[in-house]
């Protein structure tokens, strides 16, 4: 069950030798603000919700911000500054009420004697098992410095990764937005000025623009259905890739197969999974408690399932490389690397190297597709445009043709 989302509250007191205090401080309910404010040496006299202000800005809390948390809090641990003290620091440069509500709440938790990991846990949905469990192995081992730094490195390699990826999806998806755009305009603008022109004319129009007429009138009369269509599509596999497994996992299985996209995504999962096994066996997580991690971070079902059956193979007791080889899926060079990895003992160094392959390769990637596209679109509007405007003209050169 998720935790409530803490509050900023106003609170006044007096301290044991009768000295008036005043402040702000973060919790789910004035019941447990005053058992902290106790605990504090505060007597509290009345506890009150803050005021939200007029105008606010309320960004919610993304990925991309739990790295930079993670990465300032790794700074300042490893610098030696008290863990209680830290999540003040930070909370102080933390940009956005939700990001600071978050920090305070997590130091008023580890203020009133819990641990890091357990604070973690009371928000689920912005700190995953991986990550409370590496914190946790990192609190136990009394290395909560270097654990931190993994994690935040992790992190912000992951985020990384997940923007390369949003890079080369979101560029084919913006030029078919683009296409339908421009043809939408001209269809509803454009042509129906020339349509009016067409009236007057004596001869018979070309097929071709009788079929871009004919489209145009089409747009004009059903604009507002095909933009329902198109959202009520939208929204449809929005709901589908969230709430049906089999579609998810299926849609899943044909984008590794899209040419182009599919080696991207190909990659990034490989890197995915290197990355996310050397961060938690070099935390000291077991090999197959590790694979469980890894296989909820692969980010494509095909990735997962087959890490699933990598982890089940090698609970029985083969290696992870035999494993890995007989599903068919991962590539030769991180075949060659877990073998090495496994025989000399340095698993977690041969998936960190491996990781910094592929990410570098889904960057490169990205790179030459982005350079594919940019000719491509200018073509796709040049095809676009250009026909709308030859359909237009047609009937104009044909008349000329008949008055020469």
């Amino acid at each position: 069950m998720a935790a409530t989302q803490p509050q900023v509250f106003i609170y006044k007191g007096k301290q044991k030798g009768g000295k008036a205090v005043k402040g702000e401080i973060t919790g789910n309910n004035p019941a447990i603000i005053k058992a902290q404010l106790r605990k504090q040496g505060i007597i509290p006299q009345s506890v009150r919700k803050k005021p939200k202000p007029l105008f606010q800005s309320n960004k919610p809390i993304k990925p991309a911000d739990i790295a930079v948390f993670t990465r300032q809090m790794a700074t300042m641990v490893k610098a030696g500054v008290p863990l209680v003290q830290s999540f003040e620091i930070v909370e102080e440069g933390a940009e956005g009420e939700n990001m600071k509500g978050l920090v305070s709440g997590l130091h008023d938790q580890v203020a009133a004697g819990n641990s890091f990991a357990s604070a973690l846990k009371r928000y689920p949905r912005l700190f995953d098992e991986l990550y409370c469990s590496l914190i946790e192995a990192g609190e136990n081992a009394g290395a909560l410095d270097t654990l931190l730094d993994r994690v935040a490195t992790y992190k912000e390699k992951t985020e990384q990764l997940k923007a390369k990826i949003k890079k080369a999806l979101t560029y084919p998806a913006a030029v078919v937005v683009v296409a339908i755009i421009v043809t939408g305009i001209l269809l509803v603008k454009v042509v129906p000025v020339f349509a009016e022109t067409f009236t007057g004319f004596g001869a018979d129009l070309p097929a071709f623009t009788l079929f871009v007429l004919n489209l145009s009138e089409m747009a004009q009369k059903w604009w507002w259905v095909i933009l329902a269509l198109l959202i009520a599509l939208g929204y449809a596999f929005r709901e589908a890739r969230l709430k049906s497994p089999k579609f998810s996992d299926g849609f899943d299985a044909v984008l590794l197969k899209v040419p182009a996209i599919g080696p991207i995504l190909h990659n990034a999962a490989v890197a995915r999974f290197a990355r996310t096994l050397a961060t938690t066996f070099s935390a000291g997580v077991p090999l197959v408690e590790a694979l469980g991690s890894v296989a909820g971070a692969s980010g494509n079902a095909v990735y997962r399932d087959a890490t699933i059956k990598v982890q089940d193979d090698v609970t029985t007791g083969l290696t992870i490389h035999s494993s890995m080889k007989a599903t068919n899926l991962y590539p030769t060079m991180l075949l060659q690397l877990v073998s090495i990895g496994e025989e000399s003992g340095t698993l977690d160094e041969m998936m960190d190297k491996a990781a910094d392959h592929y990410e570098e390769a889904v960057d490169n990637s990205v790179d030459n597709l982005t350079a594919l596209l940019e000719p491509l679109i200018m073509s796709v509007l040049g095809v676009l445009v250009g026909g709308l405007l030859i359909a237009m003209y047609l009937p104009i050169f044909q008349l000329g043709n008949v008055v020469g």
